[in-house]
C-alpha cells in the first residue's frame, strides 16, 4: 500500500493517518469540516484535500449512521480502489451500504479497538492502536484484494487483525465497550446529586470508573442507538444483577436475625466474587506486532 485517504479527521481517523504517515504511506485527509482536516495536516497526519487519482485504500472514519452515505459518495468520486471503515458498529453500516447501492466487492468493514475519552484531531496519537485488535468483517461480496489491503492497514497501524462476522462483532462490543460506557455515564450522572463536600472526597477509583463518561455525548448517542438491541441485552442482565445487590443491601439494613444477615451477606459477597472472576478474564494487552519488511498478505478471502 503506497497511498491512502482518510475520510473523517476526528480522533480515530487522524490516529490512523498519523500511523500511516509514520510508515511512509502518502495519506490524504478529507473532512466535512475543512478546519479539522487542516489541523490534522498540521499535526503531520497527511495532506489536507483529495488526491488527483484513486489511492490504494480509503478509510471511512465517520460515525456509524454516516458510513453508508460517505462510502457511496466517495466510491462515486473514485477516491480509492478499495474501501474500509472504522465505525464501532458493523451490521447497520453494512446493511445501509447495500441498500444505498455501494460496491460491496470493494468494501470491508473494519473496527480498530482503540480510543480515548477525548475527541477531535488534537487528541490523536500514532500509537493508539498498538497491540490492539482490529476487527475486519468481510461480507460474501468482499474481494480478496480489499481484504488484504485492510489487513495490511491494521498491521501498519501496529494492530492485530481479527476476522469476525458482523453480528458477532456487534454483540462483542456491546459487552466489552458500549454497555460499560453507558454504565460509566449513568454512575457519573449520579454525581450531579452530590454536594461539593462529598465530591471533595473522590479518589482515583471514581476517576477510573467514570473516565468513559467524558466521551462525546453526540457520538455515543449514535453508537449506542446503532447497536441498541445488543446493548439492551447486556444491560438487561446487568439490571437483574443490580436488583439482587440492592435487595441484599436493603436486607442487611433491615435484618435483625443473624441468619437473615448471613443470607444477605452471602448474596453480596457472591456478586463481588463474580466481579473478581469476570475481571480476571480480560486478556492482557499484547505488544504491537512486528511488521516484516516484506509484507505477507492475509489469506485470500480473509
Amino acid at each position: 500500500m503506497q497511498s491512502a485517504a482518510v475520510v473523517g479527521t476526528g480522533l480515530i481517523g487522524t490516529s490512523i493517518a498519523l500511523a500511516l504517515r509514520g510508515r511512509g504511506v502518502t495519506t490524504y485527509l478529507i473532512d466535512a469540516n475543512p478546519e479539522a482536516a487542516r489541523i490534522a495536516a498540521d499535526l503531520g497526519a497527511g495532506i489536507a484535500g483529495t488526491p488527483r487519482g484513486p489511492v490504494d485504500l480509503a478509510v471511512i472514519a465517520v460515525p456509524p449512521r454516516h458510513v453508508a452515505a460517505a462510502l457511496k459518495e466517495h466510491q462515486l468520486l473514485e477516491l480509492a480502489h478499495d474501501f474500509t471503515d472504522a465505525a464501532s458498529i458493523k451490521e447497520l453500516p453494512q446493511r445501509e451500504a447495500a441498500q444505498a447501492g455501494c460496491d460491496l466487492t470493494r468494501f470491508i468493514g473494519g473496527h480498530p479497538m482503540g480510543g480515548r475519552e477525548q475527541s477531535g484531531p488534537l487528541a490523536a496519537r500514532d500509537d493508539l492502536f498498538h497491540g490492539r485488535p482490529w476487527v475486519l468483517t468481510p461480507s460474501a461480496h468482499t474481494r480478496a484484494q480489499t481484504a488484504e489491503r485492510a489487513w495490511h492497514l491494521a498491521e501498519l497501524c501496529g494492530a492485530r487483525p481479527v476476522v469476525m462476522a458482523h453480528a458477532e462483532h456487534d454483540r462483542a462490543v456491546a459487552l466489552t465497550s458500549h454497555a460499560p460506557h453507558l454504565v460509566s455515564s449513568l454512575l457519573a450522572g449520579r454525581l450531579l446529586h452530590g454536594d461539593p463536600a462529598q465530591l471533595g472526597l473522590a479518589g482515583q477509583g471514581l476517576q477510573d470508573i467514570t473516565r468513559l463518561a467524558a466521551g462525546s455525548a453526540e457520538l455515543w448517542t449514535d453508537i449506542l442507538g446503532s447497536n441498541a438491541v445488543a446493548v439492551a441485552d447486556v444491560l438487561a442482565g446487568f439490571t437483574q444483577d443490580l436488583h439482587q445487590v440492592v435487595d441484599a443491601l436493603q436486607g442487611l439494613g433491615a435484618a435483625e436475625e443473624p441468619e437473615q444477615q448471613r443470607v444477605h451477606t452471602d448474596r453480596l459477597a457472591t456478586a463481588l466474587v463474580r466481579g473478581v472472576r469476570g475481571r480476571a478474564r480480560i486478556p492482557a494487552r499484547n505488544p504491537a506486532p512486528t511488521l516484516s519488511v516484506a509484507y505477507t498478505a492475509a489469506p485470500r478471502g480473509v
